[in-house]
């Protein structure tokens, strides 16, 4: 394996090591939130009219997942590396800021995808799952979990301790999370709060890839395209220049 591979490979097995933590735990969150939810709102609410709400949860709890364990594992992987210590030693080596990104980025998508695909493969016992365009499933899911390791890469980066990690999953994922559709359709909501909605780039994340599976959304899949290819290019794109500058590693 070349220096990439070896750091992509050491990146998915971090991970791997304590599967029960980094899969198992956020399946076991997602299950809960699709019993309760669906078990206390089946009857009351009716997002789409041939849609069941519990069916509906499904779509909205895997994106979640997928984009908070991409964020994750980028992010705690660099702060930890540098709280430990050992982030010196991936200086010392020949690797350049691109192998960084591909490495850290890739690893990221590889733990998202995997949880993804384990709150489906639980989901289908509560719920049925129907796949009406698997292409913009892939499309959505491939690019929100790259958006979310680049912004976990940027997050580490910027971070010197835990607590300033922190503040940027409480403060930016966990809100951009809860505002973005999971629970209901936007249209639910009061007009300020819609409005708030359209600028929230999950809320396109989790409306294409829910789209993917019913082949209905709040808004066009083509707009949501749109809205998530540019936002990760846009964070890739920062991502990849605090790496080349060495910004919090090398100063």
């Amino acid at each position: 394996m070349t220096g990439w591979q070896m750091l992509f490979y050491k990146e998915v097995m971090r991970f791997w090591r304590v599967v029960g933590q980094t899969v198992g735990g956020p399946i076991l969150t997602a299950m809960l939130y699709l019993l309760i939810f669906g078990h206390a709102l089946e009857s009351h609410v009716k997002v789409y009219e041939q849609v069941s709400y519990t069916a509906f949860l499904v779509p909205g709890l895997a994106m979640m997942s997928l984009l908070q364990n991409a964020f994750a594992n980028s992010s705690s992987s660099l702060i930890a590396s540098k709280v430990m210590g050992n982030l010196v030693f991936l200086l010392l080596t020949p690797l350049s800021y691109l192998h960084w990104f591909v490495a850290y980025v890739g690893a990221s998508v590889f733990r998202g995808l995997v949880v993804g695909l384990g709150v489906f493969a639980v989901s289908a016992f509560f719920a049925p799952i129907s796949f009406v365009a698997p292409v913009w499933i892939a499309v959505f899911a491939l690019m929100g979990a790259t958006l979310m390791g680049a912004l976990g890469l940027i997050a580490g980066l910027h971070s010197e301790k835990f607590e300033q990690l922190a503040a940027f999953q409480n403060f930016i994922v966990m809100p951009m999370t809860f505002l973005s559709g999971v629970f209901y359709s936007i249209h639910s909501l009061p007009p300020f709060w819609q409005t708030v909605s359209h600028f929230n780039p999950f809320f396109y994340m989790i409306d294409g890839f829910r789209y993917g599976f019913f082949g209905i959304s709040d808004v066009s899949p083509w707009l949501s395209l749109g809205v998530v290819g540019s936002t990760m290019l846009v964070v890739s794109a920062l991502a990849l220049t605090l790496l080349r500058t060495g910004y919090h590693i090398r100063y």
